[in-house]
């Protein structure tokens, strides 16, 4: 089978096509023919040798050469015994494994652990479907439902959703993302006001999800003009976060999706909870959202796709920034 392969870090360039043996799934997986594949950040970070980088207690274990890639929407060929509530033939979509690298996306055939999918909605078509599991699933993770018990790698407790619904305020920085256009739905859906934050070239997408008003960062900076909100959800991250404090209430939450510098003394004495957790596969929740995709309750965007071939050039339109949505690969 045809298969992107890392065998070295560096930029796009060393995203290559290679030849290697169609996987034969373990106990627990089914063999997914994949019709499609999500990029992701973590996809990058790895390319880039970033996640080599991290701290040994949160650093993933690499071995190169490697297939990145995590989402995956496609149809099952083959079913390992003891799998159940599944069939060949069943069109699936989900996040693989993560956050264990090893999910093996970019790529014709995948073994997946039948534990991380759920049946594809119809009303989703592969491409779309590939595009939504790891940013869906972070946005409900961290504004819906943890949905385990696992310890935090970024902090001591466990994060805890905040109760957002009418007579609520939630900010979504980055709306127009893949993580931040799924947040604006979730928080709507909750009932609450939200405010999306994006470039202008944005804003009608974005009021098309729901959001109720619309803060275009390149002309206005969102925390000059919005104050007493409840929660902030900030998809972008880095070390201008802390400017968000401002626009919470006191007792409000921040949630930062990457990492962000924040002071944590600043924050006690404004009263605001910073919590952030690790998205993880759940096929689980993956078919809770599937519901909604299905119930026209949630939508997918997809900025871009592109051949399995031009793995390197879906890498460098990510580079580029500005993303509608999401950039998938057409792996058929």
């Amino acid at each position: 089978m045809k298969a992107i392969r890392l065998h070295r870090y560096g930029g796009p360039e060393v995203l290559t096509l290679d030849r290697v043996p169609v996987p034969t799934p373990g106990p627990g997986e089914v063999l997914v023919r994949v019709h499609a594949a999500g990029l992701n950040p973590p996809d990058w970070y790895l390319r880039s040798g970033m996640m080599a980088e991290l701290p040994p207690e949160i650093a993933p274990r690499i071995d190169l050469p490697m297939i990145p890639g995590t989402d995956v929407s496609g149809v099952i060929e083959s079913i390992a015994p003891d799998v159940q509530g599944f069939s060949v033939g069943d069109e699936v979509f989900g996040m693989l494994r993560f956050p264990a690298l090893g999910g093996n996306a970019y790529a014709e055939y995948v073994a997946a652990p039948a534990s991380d999918l759920a049946l594809k909605p119809a009303t989703l078509d592969h491409v779309h479907a590939a595009g939504a599991p790891m940013a869906a699933l972070t946005a409900w993770q961290f504004l819906i439902d943890l949905g385990h018990g696992r310890p935090n790698p970024f902090q001591p407790t466990p994060h805890r959703p905040v109760a957002t619904g009418p007579g609520t305020t939630v900010l979504v920085n980055g709306a127009a993302g893949g993580v931040g256009h799924f947040a604006v739905q979730l928080a709507k859906r909750q009932g609450a006001r939200v405010i999306a934050v994006a470039s202008g070239p944005h804003e009608a997408f974005l009021r098309e999800l729901g959001a109720d008003e619309f803060i275009d960062y390149t002309k206005t900076a969102a925390e000059d003009v919005v104050r007493d909100a409840d929660l902030v959800l900030d998809a972008v991250g880095g070390p201008s976060g802390s400017r968000f404090l401002r626009t919470l209430k006191r007792g409000g939450a921040l949630f930062p999706v990457f990492f962000a510098e924040l002071d944590a003394e600043e924050t006690a004495r404004l009263g605001i909870t910073v919590s952030r957790t690790q998205v993880r596969a759940s096929g689980t929740q993956m078919a809770r959202l599937a519901d909604l995709f299905r119930d026209d309750e949630l939508r997918v965007a997809v900025d871009s796709t592109f051949p399995l071939a031009d793995a390197a050039q879906a890498h460098e339109r990510a580079a580029r920034g500005h993303i509608r949505g999401k950039i998938v690969l057409d792996v058929r």
